[in-house]
């Protein structure tokens, strides 16, 4: 049997995360956040308010502790059907739960690096200044034309998530992302939807230069060890086996945070005969997965009924 873990983003945080958790082992896991980051992540998570839950600085830490504290509850259930994990892969921030979970980093790395990452992104560039869009019922290459006659020398903007095929998130200078959508007005006959997405800065662009830069620092102060399973990476969809270069995995989360999330390229990669399994809060992913691949089975763990769910689900 094949098995895929998908490890959610940002977007899929929600207040009382990991509150099913609370009288299980693998909740050791908010507490050793806390002592992590020196501030109560656990109670952002369990209380809110949403507004501090949604500060990229604690979202992404939020969301890779309790999707690491759901691997951990997964992981010996798995191991006792004899069921081997065929790959792992994350949508952007949760790539740093997809490779603790390979093996490659210890959760305490990954929990004080993605804080980074988050406040990084967050200062990267002023408020205001950036912008990202979602394209709906349109095709990847006609977004990335779209893109291309819109960016200038001092305005730029490119596909950021390609997150089903007909869902491409666009980001970059606000300038350029409104004149993306204006060239697509005057260029295609389709009827299409543009929705400006409620964040706080422009991810995965090349706006995002500086926090890259920083998190190359940050990442190399941190130890990478050869992943155990194989993973697949969203800067290029590529399947990465066991045993791969650490500073291969190291260099794709660095240039992961100017490029593209391929996540409609990967899941297309692993094809329908692999059973899908959320790992996260939320089912955002699991949306996403049937929308690219509508006959492939997926089961999201977010609640305790989830877990009820798996004995069959693995059967």
């Amino acid at each position: 049997m094949k098995v895929t873990l998908l490890f959610p983003g940002q977007g899929a945080q929600y207040v009382g995360m990991g509150n099913n958790l609370k009288e299980t082992e693998v909740y050791q896991y908010f507490k050793k956040a806390d002592e992590v980051l020196n501030y109560s992540i656990s109670s952002i998570c369990a209380e809110g308010p949403d507004d501090q839950l949604k500060l990229t600085q604690n979202t992404q830490p939020a969301i890779v502790t309790h999707s690491v504290a759901l691997f951990e509850k997964l992981k010996p259930i798995l191991a006792k059907k004899n069921i081997e994990i065929t790959q792992v892969l994350g949508h952007s921030v949760g790539e740093y739960a997809a490779l603790v979970a390979a093996g490659v980093m210890k959760f305490e790395d990954a929990v004080k690096a993605v804080h980074l990452r988050g406040k990084y992104m967050q200062e990267a560039v002023p408020v205001g200044q950036g912008k990202m869009i979602a394209i709906l019922k349109l095709d990847g290459d006609i977004v990335k034309e779209a893109c291309r006659k819109a960016s200038t020398a001092d305005s730029q903007v490119m596909p950021a998530n390609f997150n089903d095929p007909k869902q491409i998130v666009i980001s970059g200078h606000a300038e350029a992302c409104d004149q993306a959508v204006k060239w697509l007005e005057e260029n295609v006959k389709e009827r299409f939807g543009a929705i400006p997405l409620q964040v706080s800065a422009p991810f995965h662009s090349a706006l995002m230069k500086p926090a890259a830069e920083k998190m190359s620092q940050v990442l190399s102060d941190i130890q990478f060890t050869p992943n155990k399973t194989p993973y697949i990476a969203n800067i290029d969809a590529k399947k990465y086996e066991a045993g791969t270069d650490a500073d291969k995995i190291r260099k794709n989360l660095i240039d992961q945070v100017c490029g593209s999330v391929l996540w409609t390229q990967s899941i297309q990669g692993i094809g329908s005969d692999s059973k899908f399994i959320e790992v996260g809060p939320g089912k955002v992913l699991a949306g996403l997965v049937k929308r690219i691949l509508p006959d492939a089975q997926i089961l999201s763990l977010d609640t305790p009924e989830s877990f009820e769910k798996l004995e069959e689900f693995l059967a």
